[in-house]
């Protein structure tokens, strides 16, 4: 019995893997540069919360609330809100009297909730209170 080389079904598979893969590296070789796309988002990291407010009918106003809760300096107060409130979110945050960080959410619906937060990163959160910087436009004025 005398067997013959290169006649079967797996060099023909063989080759046309070896086509497929010189005519892929070719495409993206010539592909243009500007397919790349945008860095996804830098989102805030939030840290684990030690105090959550949420509006209610027997909820005090967020004010009192802020009140009631620790001064140390190292907490940061973010309110969170889903799309459809950023504007009840932004009046709270407004009404705080202490700086907040307002995170709005892609999608969904519901009331905003307040949450106070040892946050690792302290530059992350912009003052929504106080004087416009001109070295961060994305910082408002009151």
């Amino acid at each position: 019995m005398k067997a013959r080389a290169g006649t079967g079904w797996q060099y023909v598979m063989t080759d046309l893997s070896l086509i497929l893969f010189m005519i892929t590296a070719a495409a993206l070789r010539d592909a243009p540069a500007t397919l790349a796309t945008a860095p996804p988002p830098v989102l805030p990291a939030l840290g684990e919360p030690v105090a959550v407010w949420r509006s209610g009918d027997k909820a005090p106003p967020l004010a009192l609330w802020l009140a009631v809760q620790g001064a140390d300096p190292r907490l940061r107060l973010t309110v969170v809100a889903p799309l459809d409130s950023a504007g009840q979110a932004l009046s709270l945050v407004r009404t705080a009297g202490r700086p907040a960080r307002l995170v709005i959410e892609p999608g969904g619906s519901g009331e905003p909730y307040a949450a106070l937060t040892y946050d690792q990163d302290a530059r992350m959160a912009r003052s929504l209170l106080g004087e416009h910087d001109p070295a961060n436009p994305m910082e408002l004025r009151r």
